[in-house]
């Protein structure tokens, strides 16, 4: 493992914005599983153009369920998915 500044890309990179809006502090490991969860989440919507809204309900949802402590990457996604409830259904 490398110490130091590390350079974020991909999802965790995309979840970031929201962490930082939140003024929520994560450590690396924590912001790295928030990250695949929000990824997977985008996925598994089968859209590849969400809005702004949809990824942000997404990334508050695995937000909050991070900040109660969880760190399943598969369970976040999970909440995240759950939130977006009828909104599910893909194009």
């Amino acid at each position: 493992m490398l110490s130091g500044t590390r350079t974020l890309e991909g999802p965790v990179a995309l979840i970031l914005q929201f962490v930082r809006v939140n003024r929520s502090v994560f450590d690396d490991s924590v912001t790295s599983v928030m990250g695949e969860a929000f990824d997977a989440a985008c996925a598994k919507l089968q859209d590849n153009n969400l809005s702004q809204l949809v990824r942000e309900i997404i990334a508050e949802r695995i937000i909050e369920a991070a900040k109660r402590g969880e760190r399943d990457p598969e369970r976040l996604c999970s909440f995240a998915i759950a939130a977006m409830g009828s909104r599910r259904k893909a194009g």
